[in-house]
């Protein structure tokens, strides 16, 4: 394995890495760019890989191979720490360093592990470049929402993911390039994704709300993108970043919801509802702030909009897959949701477990359809759940009949 250390902060944890690749059986090489020595000595990283560190001072001595060709023979290579300044070279071909000339003669798989300032990661030209880099092959690891600064004054999208999760991912890598080429199902199929919360303001500064992270929308928006839809997002309030490759539509209300979705669903294939709706809003909702008043306070709400009904009622043949969460009598409720709602099926939830609450990285769902004929899954990730979900959808297209 060869490990590239950029210059952020986190090329601090680049040793732990190192040795995490070793533990699992890895022989590691390690190059250190000019900016990621101003974070890390070369002692603590070849200690750690058990080898030389390569170096540009390193670069031009007098040897008899040129030292750039000499690290890219290896399996796989990850860049820790990834700068804006990294991606930014790599896609564009640039060679001015030993790193960014060792990764244009790699040929095994790379892995990309960001780590940067929340600003800099959304940035339209660093998302373009990490889009380019996909576009190539490249694998990327986070970056994860965390804090940021010095003194940890921020938090946002962006910070390192951890050295276990880094060796996990690289070693996965290689067993992803050994595996056969990625089904691309959906290739020319429109898709379209909601996720996340709704947000219903009864004044400027107070709404209802829950707390859905918008994972599990987001993980079936990246892998209907990897089967070759072209994708739209359609998300409420979330920390997560716009996935690269796909159409990004943020609203906060139910009904801006609602607007966003029934117009990106008129010439789609297939559509997946996995935003958690408010089922209700404010009758009225106040221009200015309410001030606080002694004892209790009626609130007046109506209901939001059904959204997955009003489009089951134009369904046509697109396929339509809904979410429910339930607490007790989850596949006789879900079956009910689908026949009323005219879902292909629904995937139920089950908050009170263990693990698949709201925000966590895996899922327990069971697949209902209206006649009540129903498939338990086991608890897998989110992004295992969506590719289960769209292999499902992709047999109901019409040109799979």
């Amino acid at each position: 394995m060869l490990v590239i250390v950029g210059g952020s902060m986190a090329a601090v944890k680049a040793p732990s890495v190192l040795r995490r690749l070793r533990e699992r059986g890895a022989q590691v090489r390690v190059i250190a760019t000019r900016a990621a020595l101003a974070f890390i000595t070369e002692l603590s990283l070849s200690t750690a890989a058990d080898s030389p560190v390569g170096t540009d001072a390193h670069w031009f001595e007098a040897r008899p191979d040129a030292l750039h060709l000499s690290f890219a023979r290896v399996d796989a290579a990850v860049v820790v720490g990834a700068s804006a300044e990294l991606l930014a070279g790599a896609a564009h071909g640039h060679a001015g360093d030993l790193a960014l000339a060792t990764l244009l003669s790699v040929r095994g798989p790379v892995l990309w592990v960001p780590a940067m300032n929340e600003l800099m990661w959304t940035h339209p030209a660093v998302q373009a470049n990490a889009e380019t880099l996909r576009g190539w092959g490249h694998g990327f690891l986070g970056p994860e929402v965390g804090a940021f600064g010095t003194r940890g004054e921020g938090r946002g999208v962006g910070r390192m993911s951890e050295p276990d999760d880094i060796a996990d991912a690289t070693l996965a890598l290689l067993k992803k390039e050994a595996s056969p080429a990625p089904v691309r199902d959906l290739a020319g199929v429109r898709v379209v994704v909601s996720a996340g919360p709704t947000r219903e303001y009864l004044d400027p500064v107070r709404f209802i709300s829950n707390p859905s992270s918008g994972k599990m929308g987001f993980a079936v928006a990246e892998a209907a993108r990897d089967r070759g839809a072209e994708v739209t997002l359609v998300t409420g309030p979330v920390t997560l970043p716009d996935p690269a490759g796909v159409r990004v539509v943020r609203i906060e209300s139910a009904l801006e919801l609602r607007d966003a979705v029934v117009d990106a669903a008129r010439d789609a294939g297939i559509v997946v509802m996995t935003a958690a709706v408010a089922d209700y809003r404010a009758a009225t909702q106040s221009g200015e702030k309410q001030a606080k008043v002694a004892g209790d306070v009626t609130i007046h709400l109506t209901p939001n909009p059904d959204i997955l009904a009003e489009l089951g009622r134009e369904k046509g043949d697109r396929v339509l897959v809904g979410f429910a969460m339930e607490t007790h009598a989850g596949v006789e409720r879900a079956a009910g949701k689908a026949q009323r709602k005219n879902a292909d099926f629904i995937l139920l939830n089950y908050p009170t477990r263990e693990g698949t609450a709201f925000g966590g990285d895996d899922n327990q769902v069971t697949l209902v359809r209206a006649d009540g004929s129903h498939e338990d899954w086991p608890r897998v990730s989110k992004r295992e759940v969506a590719e289960r979900l769209l292999t499902e959808a992709a047999r109901l297209l019409p040109a799979a009949r």
